[in-house]
């Protein structure tokens, strides 16, 4: 098979920020073809699972999304910080912030990426279970999140009627019912 990646000649930064940036990179193609503008958005790594309580409950968040405009449901997760020593600490902590549960074990699931042709970051996926409520949320000063718990039924219903929307959300949650054996393919 050929290489097919390309070689970046240059790259120039137009803007960073906290959790974005975009970069302009100049390319050239394994058969000699310059590339230019290519824009890249440069995000933090992200983690995400679908966390399950003790008895089995899946826990959803009702949040507004100012970039559509809409309230939907979709799973905790969020960006890896510099103090987490690895993914599943950062999801833990995610996970601990936004629903208050602590959760007894942490399966990986793979990673997923948001658009690969211009995201350069990955989305690292995890299915947590045995998780108990020990405190209220601690969420970032412009979270507003309504925490749900949903059947696995229900969460396929919501699925079926298109309610969840977060498409690598959704990747995450087909392979978490992959793993638990809700889901054939």
């Amino acid at each position: 098979m050929r290489d097919l990646r390309w070689k970046t000649i240059k790259s120039e930064y137009l803007f960073k920020d906290l959790w974005f940036t975009v970069r302009n990179d100049t390319c050239e193609t394994p058969d000699g073809k310059i590339v230019s503008p290519y824009y890249v958005y440069e995000f933090p790594t992200w983690v995400t699972a679908v966390a399950l309580t003790e008895d089995g409950k899946v826990i959803l968040e009702r949040q507004y999304r100012h970039a559509l405009g809409e309230i939907n449901y979709e799973i905790p997760g969020g960006c890896v910080d510099d103090t987490d020593k690895n993914y599943e600490e950062a999801i833990a902590r995610e996970l601990l912030e936004e629903t208050g549960y602590v959760f007894t074990h942490y399966e990986y699931l793979g990673k997923t990426s948001g658009n690969p042709s211009t995201n350069n970051n990955w989305m690292h996926m995890y299915l947590a279970t045995g998780g108990k409520k020990v405190k209220e949320q601690e969420l970032d000063h412009n979270e507003d999140i309504e925490v749900k718990l949903a059947s696995i039924d229900e969460l396929k219903q919501l699925l079926r009627e298109n309610q969840i929307v977060q498409s690598m959300h959704v990747t995450a949650i087909f392979y978490a019912l992959s793993k638990l054996g809700e889901l054939k393919f």
